[in-house]
């Protein structure tokens, strides 16, 4: 199925750039504390397999944590292991991000390439860079990603019985193998969701009536599923049902009508994506059936997500399909729309590159004055120290950027721009201002502010209010654990995790309290039990 016409006077959308994009987007950001919440939570588990051998079972601070599968986190605690000495272990461990999302980009290449010809192959990838749902996830301690990587490459095989050209020969079973290695890997990588990321492309084969590939992929795809669950079993089966009953109830428990954070959430989440496949959809109005995978997958991922929870990584079981679809007709664009579209681009990235430089100046130099006070407000003593290199680097890339205002007129011009210009604000953000988020966001200070503070013999310590994003922080950077309050016996320390006005309980006296710089929110105090 090829939906393009004949672009042989534009000249052809270069290979080094979208590389060389992909490249920098998924680099950029790794190397930073862990953060909060779901980034702290996936590292503690990766760094508890490598510490603890906790393997078969994700563990959060010596406790098992059934809400997530496995895979990711073996990748990223293996990584931790082998690169030990060379970075620190949640540098290394993040960097598995960065290769499923290269796995990701380069099978969602592939399978564009397959569906619609090779110039969506080079522009798929320009899209998911650019898509604005994508960006925290690809940058974070994300099993969500490893899901949409082996999604991405269940879609590449079953992306080849979709097209116009039918695969014969050693291809059939090439194109199974990989339509049925994504799909069990999708299981282990992301439960039952990863499922739901291809379901819609299981049947592919079928298509073209071939039923040897689609039992081949079949039975591939459900003996990789089956061998982390039988494993489990023979070893822990408690632990087997726990993780069970719980992937059900988050998928089915959550449901309930849409909400307008969840329309907000797709507004943005799926932009410029989302357009682009309505209006690809629109010029195949009479004839969708090539289509009708792609569109099932698309509207499974968007039911699941506007009635369910409001995360997100929810948004991610439809960007495969949508990606797909809005890469058919991305180069097909009226002219006015794609000459829009890329005015957009170029001057709305420029506006805000400039701003994340006037606010590199009020952090560095203290100018504008106003800009540097509410720098200083949100992170109070943190001073920026620019290495040279870094600034070059910054200066390089933004130089670039107004270089490629230069660019011939093209069917790509606009999505090139637009990738281009996402990659440029968070390069330059995490060039510029991670130090001062780390500064801000980073609990290793305060926990090692707590450590000293806990004498040697402390024994155990309960908790009130410490989520298991602080938990697993607390076990990374100072081997603390802390148990459920009520246990026997009693313990003599305590900590709290409440609001900085929080009076103490009785029976208990405050022992030491801290926070992170400019957080008024959160505060934590530890807390010993009154004689």
């Amino acid at each position: 199925m090829s939906l393009r016409s004949d672009h042989a006077p534009f000249p052809r959308l270069p290979l080094a750039a979208v590389v060389a994009l992909a490249a920098i987007f998924l680099l950029s950001g790794l190397m930073r504390d862990p953060w909060k919440n779901e980034d702290a939570i996936h590292l503690g588990i990766a760094h508890a397999m490598a510490v603890d051998a906790t393997w078969p079972f994700p563990h959060v601070a010596g406790e098992p944590w059934p809400h997530t599968a496995p895979l990711y986190h073996w990748v990223a605690a293996a990584l931790g292991q082998i690169l030990e000495g060379w970075l620190a272990f949640h540098e290394a461990a993040r960097l598995a991000t960065a290769l499923f999302g290269a796995l990701f980009l380069f099978a969602l290449a592939r399978a564009a390439a397959a569906f619609d010809g090779p110039p969506s192959a080079r522009v798929a990838p320009l899209l998911a860079l650019g898509t604005l749902g994508l960006l925290l996830p690809l940058h974070e301690t994300q099993p969500a990603v490893a899901g949409l990587a082996c999604a991405a490459l269940a879609w590449w095989g079953g992306a080849t019985f979709l097209g116009e050209n039918e695969p014969a020969g050693f291809a059939r079973w090439r194109n199974a193998l990989l339509l049925g290695i994504g799909s069990g890997s999708a299981f282990l990588a992301h439960g039952l969701v990863g499922l739901l990321m291809v379901v819609a492309v299981l049947p592919a084969p079928t298509f073209r009536r071939d039923w040897p590939a689609f039992a081949l992929a079949l039975t591939i795809a459900g003996a990789l599923a089956a061998l982390w669950p039988l494993a489990l079993t023979a070893q822990a089966h408690d632990l087997w049902q726990a993780w069970w009953h719980n992937e059900w109830a988050e998928l089915w428990r959550s449901r309930r009508p849409p909400e307008a954070v969840h329309a907000e959430l797709v507004a943005w989440g799926y932009w410029p994506i989302l357009p682009l496949a309505l209006w690809t959809l629109w010029l195949e109005r009479r004839r969708l059936a090539p289509f009708s995978l792609p569109l099932l997958g698309a509207v499974l991922g968007l039911l699941w997500f506007v009635s369910g929870g409001t995360r997100l990584a929810a948004l991610l079981p439809a960007m495969i399909p949508l990606l797909l679809i809005a890469a058919a007709g991305t180069e097909r664009l009226r002219r006015g729309a794609a000459n829009a579209w890329d005015w957009f681009a170029l001057m709305g990235f420029t506006f805000f590159g400039a701003l994340i430089w006037l606010g590199a100046s009020a952090q560095a130099l203290g100018w504008p004055p106003k800009v540097a006070a509410n720098f200083a407000k949100i992170a109070p003593g943190h001073v920026a120290d620019y290495a040279p290199l870094a600034l070059a680097w910054a200066a390089g890339l933004t130089l670039a950027w107004l270089w490629s205002w230069r660019l011939p007129r093209a069917p790509w011009r606009a999505s090139l721009h637009w990738a281009a210009g996402v990659v440029l604000l968070w390069t330059l953000t995490t060039t510029l201002w991670f130090d001062w988020l780390d500064h801000h966001r980073s609990h290793r200070a305060v926990i090692a502010s707590l450590r000293a503070a806990l004498p040697t013999d402390a024994g155990c310590i309960e908790r009130l209010g410490v989520g298991a994003p602080q938990r697993a922080l607390l076990d990374y950077h100072a081997g603390i654990r802390t148990r459920p309050p009520g246990g026997t016996p009693p313990c003599a320390w305590r900590l709290v995790i409440d609001r900085p006005e929080r009076a103490t309980a009785p029976g208990w006296q405050v022992a030491w309290e801290g926070s992170r710089p400019g957080d008024r929110h959160e505060r934590w105090f530890l807390e010993r039990r009154a004689d």
